[in-house]
């Protein structure tokens, strides 16, 4: 028993230990970014701040960037790109996996394919791509590659959701008369919406959060994602720019994708299970 207890308080002791490293980064961007800009010290970073200056903070970031109007524009990435994708991978997911389309699985491994190449090989030929048919610093663009991007992990989970699903589901429907796009319609896109939102969470978190495609394809103020407005306060545009204001300004951004979470975890989490991600 005795034997018990020290490997259960070995184990806790262990996950508390790695907690705290793994928090350990986060108490820095936090410690930092509520930090005045002007107390400020690199080798006092780690140390809790004594004053307060997060608002501060914020409002020199918000003056010195336009991130009011990157704001929107990727909102409407954030939304429309993973929505697409979602439809589309749950299309493909369905014609593979219900309909039995044939060599399905080798379609399955061309859809995902595109996730084996890094992302930084794809930026200079999409970059010469836009640029000649006029989808450079577009929205259009934008919400094109977001949508192509996340369309592999979308395909595979809901082949994974569709393949739980009985076959006898299709064929009573299919007695019925009805047609295969409403089969997929009425039928299994309304029993897959926990994957399906659990998938969209997790593609609206990476289009939020990201840097590379938006300072590669887009270059003005209301086309531009806001993580590539605000890599501009770490730039020679504005040298100078204190490190709490920039950490101010991530930190406000962050807030989104986290509260999107914690609102939606019972979501995310069953929607996960039932496709057996």
């Amino acid at each position: 028993m005795r034997a018990r207890d020290l490997s259960g308080a070995a184990r806790r002791t262990l996950l508390v230990v790695l907690g705290l490293v793994w928090l350990f980064p986060t108490y820095l961007i936090v410690a930092n970014a509520v930090r005045p800009a002007t107390d400020y010290d690199p080798s006092d970073a780690v140390k809790p701040p004594s004053k307060l200056g997060l608002f501060d903070n914020i409002g020199e970031a918000w003056d010195r960037t336009n991130v009011g109007d990157t704001l929107l524009s990727t909102g409407l990435y954030s939304i429309v790109a993973p929505a697409l994708a979602v439809l589309v991978g749950a299309l493909a997911g369905y014609a593979i996996v219900v309909l039995r389309l044939r060599h399905g699985f080798a379609w399955f491994v061309v859809i995902f394919a595109g996730t084996v190449v890094p992302f930084q090989m794809l930026l200079v030929p999409l970059f010469i791509g836009y640029s000649k048919v006029s989808l450079y610093d577009n929205r259009l663009g934008l919400i094109l590659v977001y949508t192509a991007i996340n369309v592999p992990l979308a395909a595979l989970v809901m082949r994974n959701f569709f393949g739980n699903m009985a076959v006898s589901i299709y064929e009573a429907a299919r007695m019925d008369g009805a047609s295969t796009f409403r089969i997929f319609w009425r039928i299994y896109l309304p029993l897959s919406s926990a994957a399906l939102a659990a998938v969209f969470i997790l593609e609206f978190t990476y289009v939020w959060n990201d840097l590379l495609f938006g300072l590669t394809l887009s270059q003005t103020e209301t086309v531009r994602p806001v993580w590539a407005e605000l890599s501009a306060l770490t730039t020679d545009v504005y040298a100078g720019t204190p490190v709490p204001i920039a950490l101010a300004a991530g930190l406000v951004v962050s807030l989104p994708t986290v509260v999107l979470f914690l609102v939606t975890q019972r979501l995310f989490t069953r929607g996960l299970t039932l496709a057996q991600f």
